[in-house]
This record gives structure tokens, sequence and C-alpha cells, in this order.
């Protein structure tokens, strides 16, 4: 379609939102864009915002390919259509709705519960912002059908979103998913939302549920003596302006640690994120500022939370006392070092336990799984699919721990989606448990290196936005997909798993296996020598995600640098073997 084709496409869509009944500051944003800005017309309306398999994201403003109360208002009418074909045989039907700290994330939080109670649906609302891990144990903990959590985790600060949450807790998955994007899809008109829900029925979630949610929390500790004994490890937390600002602390503080220093600018809840480019504990400069005042008052250790406080971000001091971060690869094999190592000295390894990790994130874990004979799964990206493993195991099998490489874990099944609350919990006793024993959490992970093998992640994030961006992405897709690598740095292409047609093809033998997991667009070529690189576009922002694995087996603390040299050298290879240096 040519681009006067798409505009005029556009602009009929535009006309239809103009005669609907939308308030009047949103038809004056379309009638200002149809004269002054045709490039933004196009990009608010050529396509209406996707409710995808885990809900709503997208940038905010007024138009269908845009988060507003119009969308959000849609997508709820669509949820609630679903439950009530699903629970229509209840007596009562109820939703729990959270929001994090960005613009307009209350608004939309109080939408979709006034449109839950105009559909008869009972709604929890709480009082204020919340961590997402919160919202997902209040499901079970009240016994609720559905929840939604209005975030855009860590996008950046013009984007929110929508996540839709099903009755185990966990982020809806087949057929719910499915089902869902159909019925949201079924609805043509801003009118055929029910918005005018009471708002006085609404009830209201306060410090009940954080008490009990924080409960369950203290009860992940397996130190706790060890917690008592080291309580002045010094630590560095900040919220980056999200939720985690009281839970983080409380805690921490409930577990016993007593030099917990924040960030003051940090504290300030502000979905602006103005202290910050990105509000996302991945990037190194999002803690900065944490790393300076770790400095100031001699911390151990430095924690950072995303602005829904699913995902955590940490640096430790290394053998020389400078602080230095430690990526999401690091931080889940050090809290499953952790957890493996503990519960198997304190006996409670009886053989029905397990842990669970992303397809992308780091085979050490598979190497702990293997030493301690404990069964380990691996699913697709997203904890939805931990999530589902859970559930399928609980009558029969002890979930101990679960993540993946891109700053979330989970600890116990009390929550079924990453936690950062819990993980910053975990973390901080790790540190007491390390300086038990006259080490630092960096100690412990040379510790790892050294019993297992040295493993080395990398991850480059190459963004294309907008309409022309998406097609970019396909394009390079499909292009592997058609003449994918026979030579990565020199290493032979062995095996090609193509979670989109479920297939698994050696390139060397000829042999083909089918995949057992869900039609995913992911790829992965494993090579001769051991490494693997992952590609796969993002499902929540606008790029495709290139990820590259490594190993070698250290010799000894002494020939750290000399090994991280290698394998940083071998990734560099890879990545300039597929262009993307």
């Amino acid at each position: 379609m040519d681009n006067q084709s798409i505009l005029s496409v556009v602009k009929e869509k535009a006309g239809v939102w103009l005669d609907s009944p939308i308030d009047e500051a949103s038809k004056d944003a379309i009638r200002s864009m149809m004269e002054n800005n045709e490039s933004e017309l196009i990009e608010s309306f050529y396509k209406d915002l996707e409710f995808g398999t885990g809900g709503l994201r997208g940038i905010m403003g007024v138009g269908t390919n845009r988060m507003n109360i119009y969308t959000v208002g849609m997508a709820t009418q669509g949820l609630c259509n679903y439950l009530l074909q699903q629970f229509g045989d209840r007596e009562e039907i109820s939703v729990a709705v959270a929001h994090d700290c960005r613009n307009n994330s209350p608004l939309f939080a109080q939408i979709t519960a006034q449109i839950c109670i105009a559909n008869g649906i009972k709604a929890y609302l709480f009082n204020e912002l919340k961590p997402t891990p919160e919202l997902s144990f209040a499901i079970r903990e009240l016994g609720c059908q559905s929840g939604v959590v209005v975030t855009a985790s860590h996008n950046p600060k013009e984007y929110n979103g929508y996540k839709v949450y099903w009755d185990d807790g966990g982020q809806i998955i087949n057929p719910h998913d499915i089902n869902i994007i159909q019925e949201v899809q079924n609805i043509k008109s801003i009118a055929e939302v029910k918005f005018d829900g009471n708002k006085d029925s609404i009830v209201t979630l306060g410090e009940e549920m954080d008490a009990l949610y924080i409960d369950q929390v203290v009860k992940q500790s397996l130190n706790p003596e060890l917690i008592e004994a080291n309580s002045d490890v010094k630590i560095v937390y900040t919220p980056i302006h999200g939720t985690g600002v009281k839970m983080v602390p409380r805690a921490l503080k409930a577990l016993g640690f007593k030099n917990i220093y924040n960030v003051p600018e940090q504290d300030v809840v502000d979905g602006n994120f103005p202290t910050v480019l990105s509000p996302n504990p991945e990037e190194s400069a999002a803690l900065d500022m944490a790393l300076k005042r770790a400095d100031e008052v001699g911390a151990d250790l430095v924690m950072a939370t995303d602005p829904d406080a699913d995902r955590v971000g940490i640096a430790v001091r290394d053998d020389k006392g400078k602080l230095v971060l430690i990526n999401g690869n690091q931080t889940a094999a050090l809290l499953t070092y952790y957890l493996l190592s503990q519960w198997s000295e304190k006996g409670k390894l009886k053989g029905k336990e397990y842990i669970v990790k992303t397809i992308v994130t780091t085979e050490l874990i598979a190497d702990m799984a293997r030493h301690y004979e404990v069964p380990y799964d691996d699913v697709l990206t997203g904890f939805k699919f931990i999530a589902d493993i859970i559930k399928k195991n609980e009558d029969t099998m002890t979930f101990i721990g679960g993540g993946e490489e891109s700053y979330g874990f989970m600890v116990g099944d009390f929550v079924r989606d990453k936690d950062a609350v819990t993980s910053c919990s975990i973390i901080a006793e790790l540190a007491a448990w390390a300086k038990s024993q006259g080490k630092s959490v960096y100690d412990i992970l040379m510790d790892i290196h050294l019993k297992f093998s040295f493993y080395l992640e990398s991850l480059i994030n190459v963004v294309r936005k907008g309409k022309s961006g998406a097609e970019e992405i396909q394009a390079m897709m499909a292009g592997f997909r058609e003449n994918p690598p026979e030579l990565i740095n020199d290493s032979r292409v062995v095996w090609i798993h193509d979670y989109q047609k479920q297939l698994s093809a050696n390139k060397i033998t000829g042999e083909n296996k089918k995949i057992d997991l869900p039609v995913s667009n992911v790829l992965q070529f494993l090579l001769e020598d051991g490494s693997k690189v992952s590609v796969r576009p993002s499902g929540t922002e606008p790029k495709i995600k290139f990820y590259f694995s490594v190993y070698e087996k250290l010799e000894s603390r002494e020939a750290y640098e000399t090994t991280r040299r290698l394998l940083e050298q071998k990734i560099e290879n890879m990545k300039r073997d597929l262009k993307l240096l």
C-alpha cells in the first residue's frame, strides 16, 4: 500500500474516532494532527494497538495505535466479555487491578476497575502504586479469576502498558490469550465499552495485602540466623522512581537488615523518570546515582529495581574493592547457586524439586542443576511459561526458583511472575551468607566459575521503530531462516532450533527433531565449539535481540582476566560475522 493509500485509510479511521463518544481534548488532538502532522497521524492510526499474548504496550497518546483510556477501555471490555463466558456459572467473578508509577497509570487502572464493575464483575483496586509481583500474589490470595496491572515495565517514559493475568496468578497463556485477543478484536466501537461502573463499588486493597505479601517474602529465607549475625551488610537500594520504593526496603527490614541506604532523588515517584535516560536496570547508566551513593557510604551491595519492581539489577565490590555491575545471567546464576547449594546442605532435596530457566538464559544454570541432580525445564522467554510449568507440577513437585537473563527471577511459587522484591531479599541474604564465610558476593561468583565453567553472555538490541521498523525486523528474521549462517567465528553451525517451525535441524548429520514448546518467532544456532546464538524480535519493544553465549574452563582465579578476554573476543568475532558491528 502506497503512502497516499495509507493516509486515506488513516484519515478514515481518525474520522470514525471524531464521530465517536470521546472527550473534546482527544478530538482536538486528532484535528491538530490531521491539519499539521500527517506523519504523527499515520503512526497514531495506521493500525490498532495490538492486544498481544500478554496484553497491550505502546506509546501514550490519542489514536487506535496508542495507549489511552479508549484503547484500554476496549481491551478491558473484551477481557470482561471473556470472563463472563468462562465463569458465567459462578456467583461472583472478580478481578484485581494494580498500577505502576507511570504517567496515566492510576487513570488507566481506575478505568479498568470501573469497566469491570459496569460488567457485573467485582473489582479490587490497590490504593497506590504496587509492585507487579504483589498483584500476582493478590490474585491467588483473593481467589480472583483474573488480574490486570497497568505498567510498561522498563520501557521509556512515553510508553505505558496493560498486562493480563489468569486465576493462577500467572500471565495469560494459550488458549486464554488467543481467546481474549479475539474478544478484544470483536469490540468494533468505543461505544461498546461500558465505562460507567460505580466507583464506590470498587474494593480497595492496601496495608492488609501488603502485610500478607511481605510475610510470604520473608518465608523464602533459608538462613535467617546468618542474616541476624551479619545484619550490618551495607545495602544501597533504588526503585528508580518506581513501585519498589516502599516494599523492597520493608522486606529487607523485615528480614533483619539494618544498613539500608536509599537514593533520595530516585525515591520520588515520577513517571517522567527525571534522573535517568531509561528506567531500565539492564542499562548501566540507570545505576549511576546508586553507585555514587554506595561509594559515599561504603556499601557492599547495590540493588536497583525497574518501575514495576519485577526486575532487579545489582552491583557488588570486586577483589580490588571497586563496584562492578552484575548482569542478568550472572544474577540468575548467583541466585540459583545459593538456592541449590543451601537446599542441598539442609537436606531439602528429596528428588521432587526442580528449577526453570528460559532458552536464552545462561547454560551455567543447567550445569548447576545437573551437578545437584535437580531437574530443570527450558521454556520460551517470558515468566508466563515458568508459571505454567509451576501450575502443571504444583501437586507433584516443588519449585525452587527460576529466571531469565533479562534481570527477572522468581523464588518459590507464592508469586507466579518475576519478583524483584523477593529477589532483592534473597540477594541480600546471599551477601550475608558470603560475609559469614569471609567472602563477598563477587567471591561467590568466582567460586561458581571455578566449580563449573566460565560462561559469558552478551546481548545486542537492534532498535527499529514504527511501521517501517517492524517490517525491517520481519525481513531480518526471514533472512536468517532462508540463508542461515554456516560458520560463526570459524565454528560450524551444528544445530538450528527454529521455534516458529518447532523444528531442530542438525546441519551436519541431517537429523531433525521436533521442539516440544509453543510456537515462537525465535531462532537459535548451536556451534561446534559449544557457543550459542539466539535471535528473536522483542514482544514488547520495537527491537530485534541477538543473544550470544560462550564458555571456557576457568583453571584458576589468576586466569580470570585472560579467560574473560578470550571469551569477549569470541563474542566480538561472532557479532562481526553476523554483521552486527
